[in-house]
């Protein structure tokens, strides 16, 4: 069955029950037994839990199960949806509901545990299953991407390996498939078996055995001998003896196993982990030669849940020089926090995928970063399986509340709610998410930061939409991960003692304001740098507390500068005498930034000019150099490294007068993105690094290395078909010539989409597939030609991205990615994603 058209009657048999109160097309209503038949069988594709999630209601099955809230009190609701379709457990209900059919069971968990059983013994392939404390849904996420190329995958959605989630998985496998990949997760004792009968794999992988759901069993070793219950009847067995030492091998499951360690001798033994540029090279030992691979990722936990792929791709038969190409391709899962703009002038961190208490630091830690609002406010659900009663549980995430310096807590659960005398701060607990939201109206958000931390039960989706502004449909999502990493990428090139400057002018390039200073100072570079003052101010404003050069002090914002504690830079004699002049006779040792001209021929103070500077300088005790600088005018192009040589002696000696003219030293710095890592004999004390933060250097061959900071997404508004004749757009200037479709997308040059780009010049990506503009880009809308593009009104477009990259878009309209970036207006809004 190619589309899991299973009938409402053929569901009643697979359960052996009757179906009760049966509606059929004919408009007859009985009760029929399970092999009696209709005219018109109902078929079923969806199965339901959630009255709130229905997509096809006339295709779903609900099943009422009694778990934290009865599935039973949902019936009325999940009809009033369009469902018509039921197994329940409670006869009650039975001639309520005039439409519905009712499937009644001793045990409606059992009954969808069940169906899914029967769904899966129709898949006669390969099933890989997966378990562990930590790390499964990554590397089924990456299973996927290694072995999409070779096998049609059908794999469970997100994280979804519990008695409910795995049955629900299970549900997506059709006929079409030749491998499933799926999770099974557990959190005591007597679980695995049912799972076990439901997923029946061939293949199984052991991630780790760690402290996760740690509560269910009396020991490690008892909690590992439960977990590996999965894997007793597969063909293949994927583990690490480091996590299965109190087992002996022999008594380890699978008929064939194969092993990776990092302490022992293995099937794949690792000889060691080097990290390089971003990425971790490995070396391994395996049928005794040495192998190696490229895992593109930074830190421990993707490192062993990479190793764990690497050692799956080599047992199921691939090559390892095959094996090595296929990791180093491999691409982050997305299980962020998210930053918005939120209702009265509030910021609101979403985190509702998921609540522990290593989650919750890190998400706290995210809070703290935020300086851009005085109060700080954490709307926190109860937390499960996290191995410790309530009482230790919750005194310990009151003093990490306390730690992180949280302004008030707004709890929601029972358990949390019972501990409230524990958390000495502003607080307030609801029973229940929906408790919450009925008082939200009630409840008083503005000037602060928010953070919505929930278990995946309590539904915190809906809190964060409510808190949360309207997005307009054109986003720039940027990743603080990705930019954390091009910056530390940065850091490793550097000599010792050399400090970093970075540029934020701009808008921070077109990405954000305070958000992007934050992650900065969070990650403790030495200075930011802005083109105005009023970009200074708002850095302030927002709590940023680095020091910050203005690049181009205007005489109006001298009384704002020194307000703010902003430092000026300094590049004409002019300039020079009218901060001093203004400045008070109070203030002594003001830090300014001398702005040395040596071949840009911008800005700056040239031979000529010095001795009239330090003339200057050295009658006034009011000012004080903190820094002396020059611009590169092309140090990323290898055409030009003889004037980069030039520029570099130049400033040498330009710097070292102005040293000795004044007596005393300070920091020098000359780079730029591209020379930190083309010149870097001339790092002197301090660099200064811009758009290679958001992951462009020219002086790096196709940015390797760097990541993709931002994303600019819009959608589709309208479709329509166009003949031969017909034109398109303002100026009648876009034609089809042999007709076709357009759709109309919701950005315009007043989003930052430049005129230039229309006409057929600009791309976009819709479904995958790169499409031209058609005609002139408006002010809020352009076309794209999509003919033969399978696309719907509400899909979303991809302006750039790391495929159809920006400096693919500069090469359009024959620019650069600095214009393309800083372009985009500040009414696109940004969303700002950290993992």
């Amino acid at each position: 069955m190619s589309e899991r058209n299973y009938t409402i009657l053929q569901i009643a048999e697979i359960l052996h029950v009757d179906l009760r109160n049966v509606h059929d097309h004919t408009g007859v209503n009985n009760n029929i037994s399970s092999n009696a038949s209709i005219g018109h069988p109902i078929s079923i594709n969806n199965l339901v839990i959630d009255s709130r999630n229905v997509i096809d209601a006339e295709s779903s099955l609900f099943f009422a199960i009694p778990a934290e809230r009865n599935g039973h009190d949902f019936i009325a609701d999940a009809y009033e949806n369009g469902i018509r379709n039921f197994v329940i457990s409670d006869p009650a209900f039975i001639g309520q509901f005039a439409e519905a059919n009712f499937l009644l069971v001793p045990d409606v968990l059992g009954a969808l545990q069940q169906l899914a059983a029967y769904n899966r013994s129709l898949f006669n392939k390969e099933l890989i299953a997966i378990t562990g404390s930590n790390g499964k849904t990554v590397v089924k996420e990456w299973l996927y991407q290694l072995l999409a190329a070779d096998f049609n995958i059908v794999r469970s959605p997100k994280s979804f390996n519990s008695q409910i989630g795995v049955p629900l998985s299970l549900w997506e496998i059709e006929e079409e498939h030749t491998l499933g990949i799926f999770e099974a997760g557990i959190s005591r004792m007597e679980e695995m078996q049912t799972l076990a009968d439901m997923i029946r794999p061939t293949i199984g992988i052991l991630t780790n055995i760690g402290e996760a759901h740690a509560e269910g069993f009396s020991s490690p070793a008892e909690k590992l001998a439960e977990k590996l219950k999965l894997f007793k009847d597969t063909r293949l067995f994927i583990y690490s003896p480091d996590y299965t030492g109190v087992i002996a091998t022999k008594n380890l499951p699978g008929r064939q196993q194969f092993s990776w360690s990092t302490k022992q001798k293995a099937d794949l033994q690792i000889l060691f982990v080097e990290p390089i540029e971003g990425k971790n090279y490995i070396r391994a030992l395996y049928k005794q030669e040495e192998i190696e691979c490229l895992i593109p990722f930074s830190d421990r936990a993707s490192v062993e849940n990479g190793i764990i792929c690497w050692a799956t791709l080599l047992a199921l038969g691939y090559s390892a020089e095959e094996a090595d190409l296929r990791l180093e391709k491999l691409t982050a899962v997305n299980m962020r926090l998210t930053l918005k703009n939120g209702i009265n002038q509030c910021s609101v961190i979403d985190d509702s995928y998921s609540a522990d208490i290593s989650s919750l630091a890190i998400a706290l830690d995210f809070l703290k970063l935020q300086n851009q609002h005085e109060r700080r406010t954490l709307i926190l659900s109860d937390l499960y399986e996290t191995g410790k009663n309530d009482q230790d549980l919750y005194t310990e995430i009151a003093s990490l509340i306390r730690q992180k310096k949280v302004n008030r807590l707004i709890g929601i659960g029972p358990h949390l709610s019972a501990f409230a005398e524990l958390f000495d701060l502003e607080a307030v607990f609801y029973q229940s998410t929906e408790d919450f939201i009925h008082q939200l109206p009630a409840i008083h958000f503005a000037n602060e930061t928010i953070l919505v931390k929930g278990a995946r039960r309590f539904g915190f989706e809906r809190i964060s939409k409510l808190l949360t502004q309207k997005i307009h449909d054109t986003v720039l999502e940027i990743d603080l991960n990705a930019l954390a990493s091009n910056l530390k990428f940065y850091k490793t090139k550097l000599k010792p003692g050399v400090k970093v400057m970075a540029m934020v002018k701009a808008f921070s390039y077109g990405s954000g304001s305070f958000e992007i200073a934050n992650l900065l100072q969070y990650h403790k570079v030495d200075y930011l740098a802005v083109a105005f003052a009023d970009e200074g101010i708002a850095l302030r404003k927002a709590g940023i507390t680095l020091p910050i050069m203005v690049m181009s002090p205007e005489p109006y914002a001298f009384e704002a500068i020194l307000k703010y504690q902003l430092e000026p830079e300094i590049y004409s004699l002019d300039i020079l005498k009218e901060f001093m002049a203004f400045l008070p006779p109070s203030v002594t040792n003001y830090p300014v930034h001398i702005k040395i001209d040596t071949g840009m021929h911008r800005l700056g103070f040239e031979d000529p000019d010095l001795p009239d500077l330090l003339a200057l300088l050295g009658t006034s005790g009011q000012l004080k150099v903190i820094s002396a600088f020059s611009h590169l005018a092309a140090s990323e192009d290898e055409v030009h490294d003889d004037f980069t040589k030039y520029q570099i002696e130049r400033f040498v000696s330009l710097s070292g007068q102005l040293k000795d003219g004044l007596g005393y030293d300070f920091i020098r710095h000359i780079s730029n993105t591209s020379a930190i890592t083309r010149h870097p004999y001339a790092q002197f004390d301090m660099v200064r690094i811009g758009i290679g933060l958001y992951g462009f250097d020219s002086g790096i061959k196709a940015g390797r290395g760097l990541h993709t900071v931002a994303v600019l997404k819009t959608t589709i508004t309208q479709i329509k078909k166009i003949g031969p004749l017909e034109t398109v757009g303002y100026g009648r200037r876009g034609v089809l010539p042999g007709g076709g479709t357009i759709a109309t997308v919701k950005i315009g040059y007043a989003d930052g989409y430049r005129r230039a780009f229309g006409n057929g010049v600009g791309q976009m990506m819709v479904n995958g597939q790169l499409v031209p503009t058609v005609g002139s880009i408006a002010m809020d809308m352009c076309m794209l030609d999509i003919t033969g593009v399978e696309a719907k009104s509400g899909d979303e477009v991809i302006v750039f991205n790391h495929q159809l990259t920006i400096a693919d878009l500069a090469a359009q309209i024959d620019t650069i990615p600095y214009e393309i970036l800083t372009n985009i207006s500040q009414r696109v809004k940004r969303v700002y994603f950290y993992e």
